[in-house]
């Protein structure tokens, strides 16, 4: 059995139905509680847990987290699709990086010219 949105293979009986379609179980819990990039509960957590560990900018993230936060300051944006492209990440990955970066006050989303950008977060 394969998950209808990433494809992976599904051992028989951990399938869910989603809509009428099988997913993967990460699949089915991104479908069912998508992240939020736009959570001031996160962003609030987040931002305490940092402070109260002492840390700035990239320090506590992953390799992963910190590479992304470095290439959105070295180029002053990127798209999605760049990003997805560069660090070799499906879309979802991406969103789930995305939010927790964006809780930690380090990247947000800006429109420029119709398209939607990854920012560096003081960017004005």
């Amino acid at each position: 059995m394969e998950c209808a949105r990433c494809k992976v293979t599904i051992p028989e009986g951990d399938s869910y139905n989603y809509y009428g379609k099988t997913l993967c179980e990460d699949c089915y819990i991104q479908a069912i509680d998508p992240p939020r990039t736009c959570d001031v509960a996160a962003v609030h957590a987040a931002k305490t847990h940092r402070e109260m560990f002492g840390q700035e900018g990239t320090e506590g993230l992953t390799e992963q987290q910190k590479n992304i936060v470095e290439y959105v300051k070295k180029h002053n944006k990127a798209t999605k699709s760049e990003l997805i492209s560069t660090f070799d990440l499906s879309a979802p990955e991406l969103d789930r990086l995305i939010a927790v970066l964006r809780h930690c006050e380090l990247i947000k989303a800006r429109k420029i010219e119709n398209e939607i950008y990854i920012v560096p977060f003081d960017l004005e």
